[in-house]
Parts: C-alpha cells; sequence; structure tokens
C-alpha cells in the first residue's frame, strides 16, 4: 500500500492534500471498496440508511446562473417561477413523508439568497416541520449571520448548501456567486450550531482532480459536514450542461468510498441522479459507504425513483431505515 495512504485517513482528519486523495481514488476498487466499508462499519450500521425528502418550497426564477440547474432564469429550462408555498401545503407535505418513512423533511427554495421580507414565513415552516417530530432542513441559497440565528431558534436541524466542485472547476460552472461566497454561508451556519448539509455534483464534465478537490474543501472544513450528498448529475434540457458525457459508474462509486474514507462520521447521502442509476450500481454505493438517501418522487423539480421502487430495494439488500422501522412495513408514497 502506497505510504501516502496510510492508514491516518481512519481518523477525523482536517488537512487532507490533493496527492492523498488522488491516491485513495487510485488504489484497486477491491482494495478501496474494502477500506471504505471497513470505515463505515467501525462509525455506522452498515444495513441502516437514513431517509430524507425533499420539497421545493419556492420553485423556479432563480437568479443564479448555476450551468446545472433548470430552475435558473438564465436557462431555456421549462421550469416556471411560481410564488413561495402557503405554510398548509407545506405541513401537508411532511405529513406525507413521515408516513412514507421519512425521518427528515427539506425544503428548498430556488433563491439567490434568503431575504429577510421571507425570513418568517420559512421559520414557520421550519417550526411546523419540528413539531411533526421530523428533523428539519432547509436550502436556501445564500445566508447571512442574524439569519441562521432566526432559523436556528425555529428548531432549524440542518442547512443544505453546497460546494458543488472543486475551487478550480466552479468558476466553468457558476459565475454569479463566489467559492467563498458558499465558504461564508456554511460558516454562519456553523457559528449557530445548525448542523451542516454539504456535498456536491459529479459528472459535469469535472477531472478526478476536481472531485478530490471538492472532497478536500469539504472534508478541510473546520468541522466535517454532518450530511454530504454527492450528486450525479441530472441532465435536463435547456441547461449548459444538458448534452455532457455521461460520468463512469464507476468512478461515481469510487468518489463515495472516497468521502467515506475522508469523513467516517458524517452521513454521506446518495443523492440526485438516483432515477438513472440501476439496483446494482445503489446496491454498490451503499457498500462504499452511502447510508442516507432522499426519497420520493420528485427532487425538487427532477425525476426520482418512487418509494415503493426503494422499499424493495431496501428489501432485497436487508436495508432497515434510521427510525428501525422497516421499509416492508411503510406504506406508498402519496407524495408527488
Amino acid at each position: 500500500m502506497p505510504e501516502n495512504v496510510a492508514n491516518t485517513d481512519q481518523l477525523i482528519r482536517h488537512n487532507w492534500t490533493q496527492q492523498q486523495v488522488e491516491a485513495l481514488y487510485d488504489l484497486a476498487f477491491a482494495d478501496l471498496m474494502y477500506r471504505a466499508q471497513t470505515a463505515h462499519r467501525e462509525n455506522f450500521n452498515p444495513n441502516e440508511v437514513q431517509i430524507s425528502t425533499l420539497l421545493s418550497i419556492k420553485t423556479g426564477g432563480c437568479a443564479e446562473d448555476c450551468g446545472y440547474c433548470p430552475q435558473s432564469a438564465h436557462h431555456e429550462s421549462a421550469v416556471k417561477a411560481e410564488p413561495l408555498m402557503p405554510l398548509d401545503k407545506v405541513l401537508e407535505s411532511a405529513a406525507q413523508a413521515k408516513a412514507t418513512g421519512a425521518s427528515r423533511f427539506c425544503m428548498g427554495a430556488a433563491w439567490r439568497n434568503l431575504k429577510d421580507r421571507d425570513l418568517e414565513r420559512v421559520a414557520d415552516m421550519v417550526s411546523g416541520v419540528k413539531d411533526m417530530g421530523l428533523e428539519t432542513c432547509v436550502t436556501l441559497g445564500m445566508l447571512e449571520q442574524h439569519q441562521a440565528k432566526r432559523l436556528k431558534q425555529a428548531g432549524l436541524d440542518y442547512y443544505n448548501h453546497n460546494l458543488d466542485t472543486s475551487p478550480e472547476f466552479y468558476g466553468d460552472i457558476i459565475s454569479t456567486r463566489t467559492y467563498q461566497d458558499r465558504l461564508d454561508t456554511l460558516a454562519h451556519v456553523r457559528a449557530n450550531d445548525i448542523h451542516v448539509c454539504s456535498g456536491g455534483i459529479v459528472g459535469m464534465g469535472e477531472s478526478r482532480q476536481d472531485r478530490a478537490g471538492l472532497l478536500i474543501s469539504l472534508a478541510n472544513l473546520p468541522s466535517h459536514p454532518e450530511s454530504v450528498p454527492i450528486n450525479l448529475l441530472v441532465k435536463v434540457e435547456g441547461t449548459p450542461l444538458a448534452n455532457h458525457d455521461n460520468i463512469d459508474q464507476l468512478e461515481f462509486v469510487r468518489t463515495i468510498a472516497v468521502a467515506r474514507l475522508m469523513m467516517p462520521k458524517s452521513y454521506v447521502r446518495l443523492s440526485a441522479g438516483r432515477e438513472s442509476m440501476s439496483d446494482e450500481l445503489q446496491a454498490m454505493c451503499f457498500l462504499a459507504g452511502a447510508n442516507s438517501i432522499f426519497y420520493g418522487e420528485k427532487l425538487l423539480t427532477t425525476d426520482n425513483p418512487d418509494t415503493d421502487h426503494d422499499q424493495q430495494l431496501f428489501e432485497r439488500l436487508g436495508i432497515t431505515t434510521l427510525a428501525g422501522q422497516h421499509t416492508a412495513d411503510v406504506k406508498e408514497a402519496c407524495h408527488h
């Protein structure tokens, strides 16, 4: 085994180098999977997966120009701008998510940043979902210190704000906000004792060096994100990335495994792109250390496997949900 990938990667570290992470990627596939599964078992039940459901509470019309996103006002995609959802509709969706096995309810708004005029309405949503016994998560774009404080008071458990890719490749994907803007938002979240959910997207035309760079940016934060979503690019007609070549599927699994080794105590979430993944590929991702998924037929605006299919896959793999409720006993989803 190369000296620069010695067992120090089993420890909680914040000083990863590019060379060390690329060396992990370069391991023989079986060796990488063995090490990732070993690290996973040291920190988690390997047959348990955390379930989150994601609802778009404010769709379309976003001022950002993220190259992958159909909600951007800059792209010729089909998502129309809609107003913020009313509170009762949000709570209805949360109730359905809980009934179908979700333990965390995530609310996403297509905003460049949260505006103070919307803060109290979102805080009411967070409080309402929290009162139902669900973990709460929001993704609202950039956040200021006083806004993070108010959301924490409302009962917010997680704030999602992805870094998307490496600092070097970032400018090829987004021009309307900087990498530092994203890091600043994560700092405000952490300063207010809200759990951080931050990951990225692979398959956007980035190199393996960029995938390593993304994971370094996440693992070298002052604290590892408690939740690390690894998204596979969903190619949406009308977005600049619609015609990119598909990433090699084993390279995607390697990214999950390296994330597990670098952030051994974080939940690694298999996020966007599951609709295009075979059951076998998803099973390999779970073996590589993924232990969280988004559940439900929509991820904001893109398709996701239906909950009945997920239940059947979990049954075949002997996987239970984090709440300890076996998926076979969970009712079929009615949330669209």
